[in-house]
């Protein structure tokens, strides 16, 4: 079972690695377009205005600029413990045994605007590049991954649980991937989408899914699994799965 994270924006300073080695990360067939988005961004960071209107920032931000303009030299960290914010909080890494992070870090991995894809183990900088940056005189994040990540995605030959927000699921989609949406309960039975909490929600699921002994190989059986769980989970076909949480929950 292969968990596809979202990234987040906020991410954690530091880290005790090595400089960023693009030949090291997992899915060395991206490496093309990781090499050339970490140039542009590089040099983008040269002309603060214009990073600025590119990566949706405003001068109080400019520390992200200046974090990019280093991501050559920078040390690094597992992608699990440099990505932070709700969903990662909701996820809790550092609370996992031995074994539940070894099978964390065998199932988990994140979508990234800067790097496809990449294990929770592969050592990255601080950066930030969001799946709907518009970098001057490039394509569109979609046009430039696209054509490389889909078919890393679609190679895959395990069950895939695609946790990405749409963003970052548009960057490639994933044929026959399982797909789960949060809605939240009023006691009366309406029901609308969780927007808010809807992170922590997926937080929750990863941590399950990332650390459970079970191997469901498909939609049922995963749905099967969430439930003894104690998840209110229904399937009403295909493999989209819905999450239901109490409007109580929800924020």
């Amino acid at each position: 079972m292969l968990v596809l994270l979202p990234p987040s924006e906020t991410k954690a300073l530091g880290g005790d690695g090595a400089p960023l080695d693009l030949a090291a990360l997992s899915w060395p067939e991206l490496t093309g377009v990781r090499a050339g988005l970490l140039d542009t961004l590089v040099e983008l960071a040269g002309d603060r205005a214009a990073a600025r209107t590119a990566l949706g920032l405003s001068e109080r931000q400019d520390d992200e600029v200046a974090r990019n303009a280093g991501l050559r030299s920078a040390p690094t960290a597992p992608a699990l413990e440099r990505y932070t914010g709700v969903l990662y909080d909701a996820l809790d890494i550092r609370s996992m045994t031995r074994a539940q992070r070894a099978r964390a870090d065998r199932r988990l991995a994140v979508g990234s605007a800067l790097f496809g894809l990449i294990r929770g183990t592969d050592r990255i900088p601080g950066y930030r590049l969001s799946a709907g940056s518009a970098l001057p005189g490039r394509p569109t994040l979609r046009a430039l991954w696209r054509p490389s990540l889909g078919p890393v995605l679609a190679a895959v030959d395990e069950l895939v649980v695609d946790l990405r927000s749409g963003a970052y699921a548009a960057l490639a989609p994933v044929p026959g991937a399982v797909t789960l949406d949060v809605l939240s309960e009023r006691p009366g039975g309406t029901r609308a989408v969780v927007s808010h909490s809807n992170k922590a929600h997926k937080g929750r699921v990863a941590r399950l899914l990332a650390t459970t002994t079970g191997e469901p190989g498909d939609v049922v059986r995963l749905r099967a699994l969430l439930r003894r769980a104690g998840f209110h989970v229904e399937h009403a076909g295909g493999t989209a799965l819905t999450l239901v949480v109490p409007a109580a929950a929800a924020n």
